[in-house]
């Protein structure tokens, strides 16, 4: 089997935070393109206009390994482009990240509610890892996994590209112990402490998650560790990582966690509609405990957010 040969390293910097796009141009059997500019304005015609892929050639945008791309050099499959999109514009997420620890290897933060983890559809340079990149001034620094961008906490970062792999590992191989926290209305008559297994399907372009018949995908255990009038905090310790699982299984519960916009809806017992832009109204879901042997050096870590939900202050964490 012919293998591909290896990626060069980007010429263009980082910008915001964020890397270059790189795209590697396709197998062309009919010569459909003579030139890598008639290739560019195919692709990305598009996603932005041919006008605007023309106005980004001339304006030495796309860069390949020797340098700035005319769009006039002859097609060649297998080249490498960069480039650096056009940045819109984004509301500032008006909370910090907060340091929880950092060494050579990983930076663990406390994510605020609304920031985005990574980069992705609409929120790219208001996301955590944009931010740690430019703040710390660590550009390499990648993320091991990725926490909704409703729910706070705490959140894993690797600081070498190298050493990514054995971190990520940890967390598909189920090795990190994660513990949230969630306040949701009391309902005496939901048996609790409880394990919820089901199989909760996300389909691409569908906001909500949704469970379905079929084999078991998704568990997690959920207990109520405290009560305060008509509302409870819950502990939720989730076995696997399926997108919006705790908010599935609350919900399913009868439980929806306070102020959330997908589960079971706006409107609905979640207590009024909530905007998922409202900053006012954060979702009280919280990533609260990581813990993990550490897969370099076998040290056990943990760690503990040092947020709190806005509905359950600290004084009342009983």
């Amino acid at each position: 089997m012919r293998r591909r040969s290896a990626v060069p390293p980007a010429p263009l910097p980082q910008r915001d935070g964020i890397d270059p796009v790189r795209v590697r141009l396709p197998a062309d059997p009919e010569g459909v393109w003579g030139t890598v500019g008639e290739h560019l304005v195919d692709r990305f015609a598009g996603a932005i206009g041919a006008g605007r892929v023309t106005e980004m050639l001339a304006a030495g945008r796309f860069v390949g390994a020797d340098g700035v791309l005319s769009g006039d050099e002859p097609y060649g499959a297998g080249r490498h482009v960069w480039f650096h999109r056009d940045f819109v514009p984004e509301p500032r997420v008006p909370f910090e990240v907060g340091i929880v620890h950092r060494d050579e290897r990983i930076v663990v933060v406390d994510k605020p509610h609304f920031l985005a983890t990574t980069p992705r559809g609409r929120h790219v340079t208001e996301t955590a890892l944009a931010r740690l990149r430019r703040e710390l001034g660590l550009p390499a620094l990648q993320p091991a996994h990725r926490l909704d961008r409703l729910t706070a906490g705490l959140a894993l970062f690797v600081v070498r590209p190298g050493d990514r792999g054995a971190y990520q590992g940890l967390f598909a191989a189920r090795q990190v112990r994660k513990e949230y926290e969630a306040v949701a209305r009391y309902d005496g008559a939901v048996a609790l402490p409880v394990t919820v297994r089901s199989r909760i399907v996300k389909e691409r372009g569908v906001p909500a998650a949704r469970e379905v018949p079929g084999e078991v995908n998704a568990e997690s255990r959920i207990e109520r560790v405290g009560r305060r009038g008509g509302l409870a905090r819950y502990r939720l310790r989730p076995v696997t990582g399926r997108t919006h699982q705790l908010r599935v299984h609350m919900n399913g519960l009868g439980l929806p966690i306070l102020n959330d916009p997908l589960y079971p809806g706006p409107g609905d017992a979640a207590g009024g509609a909530v905007e998922p832009e409202d900053f006012g109204a954060p979702l009280q879901l919280l990533a609260r405990v990581l813990e993990f042997t550490d897969p370099v050096d076998g040290r056990a870590l943990r760690f503990e957010s040092r947020l709190r939900l806005a509905a359950w202050p600290a004084d009342t964490m009983a």
